[in-house]
């Protein structure tokens, strides 16, 4: 007797490794970023905005291949909606608001803040979602 998540499964295929490291390193990137934008926050050392801004960019480029994997995952998916579709656009918000952030990093210093801190906050937020969700993904309903 087959359980009903073997029925029906909504995703057969969990991520790959690489596509796990590649999720679980957007994390770290984009808090260190907030982390990073927090001190230039309160000590107004002009050192951590461009700490924030490299971070930023790393953040991106793990965040547009995980992003790369969530599509070919998505159009492999046997059904297009549910969880795949649902990292895959938790993903995309990710890479879209932390884009703005880059270019509000872009800016001068003083000129980021505070502006570049919230989105460091709402980005690392969306990051820590899409990766918890994306590393979910059951195969089977196995346990």
């Amino acid at each position: 007797m087959s359980s009903p998540a073997m029925a029906n499964p909504a995703y057969r295929h969990p991520p790959s490794p690489l596509h796990a490291i590649l999720l679980g390193g957007t994390v770290p990137l984009f808090l260190g970023a907030l982390l990073s934008d927090y001190a230039y926050y309160t000590s107004h050392q002009i050192q951590w905005s461009n700490f924030a801004s490299w971070l930023i960019a790393g953040g991106l480029l793990f965040c547009g291949l995980a992003l790369l994997f969530a599509l070919v995952n998505l159009l492999r998916a046997p059904r297009k909606a549910g969880h795949p579709l649902v990292v895959f656009l938790l993903l995309l918000a990710t890479f879209a608001l932390g884009l703005i952030n880059a270019f509000e990093h872009a800016k001068d210093a003083w000129a980021a803040m505070p502006s570049g801190l919230v989105l460091s906050v709402i980005v690392t937020l969306l990051a820590c979602v899409a990766a918890w969700m994306g590393l979910n993904l059951r195969s089977g309903g196995a346990k």
